[in-house]
């Protein structure tokens, strides 16, 4: 499993866990040369360059 999906699967399982409010945000924006940056805010912010084809 890629980096980024390995993320967002353990930040969703500790936000269901969490005796509280929880909330994640995903944001992808397309880069130059076949790239995309995907940013995952939960908290404070996960950054991930991926090659896209």
């Amino acid at each position: 499993m890629d980096p980024v999906s390995t993320k967002l699967i353990e930040l969703y399982k500790d936000l269901l866990s969490h005796e509280g409010f929880g909330e994640m945000r995903v944001e992808i924006k397309i880069l130059k040369r076949g790239q995309k940056e995907v940013i995952i805010h939960c908290g404070r912010q996960y950054r991930f360059v991926v090659d896209f084809p």
